[in-house]
């Protein structure tokens, strides 16, 4: 992870931003979706948001790409339309960025595959429930997901665990504050695809036929002159954004969620 500051030299490319208010989610229309993430207690405060910009994108540009974009006034202005009954964002300038680019490659479902085989689920679906002394309804999903030391956590190996794929399906798996638990994975799984293939861009290859992905993924935080800003002041697992840009179009999404109690109206 690096952070950048805000001094940059005027020669130095920026980035200009506008909001795409035509560009809809399937995730945040289907009435099924929907009523998952009211369930999760996510409804209103998991959301995303597409903006084109103006220069070519390098990942090695990362940084200044993301500072620019939290600088940006009609992207400051969005955001407060858009969040303003869960967080009320960058009422001050954003003075610097931290930026890690997060590994998105896969084009299928097949990550999650050892899942299924490994005594994590019953044959059914079921998700396996068992013992915590912290949390009175726990399963092994959740455990295999959170704790290093769980039997499971190794069945989906380090690399997997750095992919998009795994981080988005992390974050429905373990929902908000009040979220009611699933008892079978199918609605985990049919949701991460769903989200995934409404942020992610992929193009097939003419000669092998093959698809791969042109996205890249940034997970990100922005700091104004009291510190962390977005989002949300203090660290929180499961309070996150990502910046998911597709270079070719020029366009980048803005998918975030913030932890806290109840659902809201989009």
């Amino acid at each position: 992870m690096s952070k950048m500051a805000g001094e940059n030299s005027t020669f130095e490319q920026t980035f200009s931003f506008s909001p795409l208010c035509s560009k809809k989610f399937s995730f945040l229309q289907n009435k099924d979706t929907l009523a998952l993430l009211m369930k999760w207690s996510m409804l209103g405060r998991i959301s995303a948001q597409s903006y084109s910009f103006d220069q070519s994108f390098y990942t090695y540009n990362s940084e200044k790409f993301a500072l620019c974009f939290f600088r940006d006034p009609d992207v400051v202005s969005s955001l407060k339309k858009m969040e303003a009954s869960v967080w009320v964002p960058l009422d001050k300038p954003v003075v610097s960025v931290d930026v890690e680019v997060v590994p998105c490659t896969k084009v299928s479902m097949e990550l999650f595959d050892p899942i299924y085989s490994c005594g994590i689920l019953r044959p059914s679906g079921h998700v396996v429930k068992c013992f915590h002394d912290v949390y009175p309804d726990y399963d092994e999903l959740r455990q295999m997901l959170q704790e290093e030391d769980s039997e499971h956590y190794n069945v989906i190996g380090r690399e997997e665990r750095g992919e998009f794929l795994f981080h988005l399906f992390k974050h429905l798996c373990l929902g908000g504050e009040l979220c009611q638990y699933e008892d079978t994975i199918d609605p985990y799984i049919n949701t991460t695809k769903q989200v995934y293939k409404d942020l992610i861009s992929v193009q097939k290859d003419p000669d092998t036929k093959k698809m791969s992905v042109v996205s890249t993924v940034l997970k990100v935080s922005a700091h104004d002159e009291s510190g962390r800003c977005y989002p949300g002041r203090r660290e929180e697992e499961r309070t996150f954004a990502f910046l998911i840009v597709d270079p070719f179009k020029r366009h980048v999404t803005l998918f975030h969620h913030f932890y806290g109690v109840g659902n809201f109206t989009l």
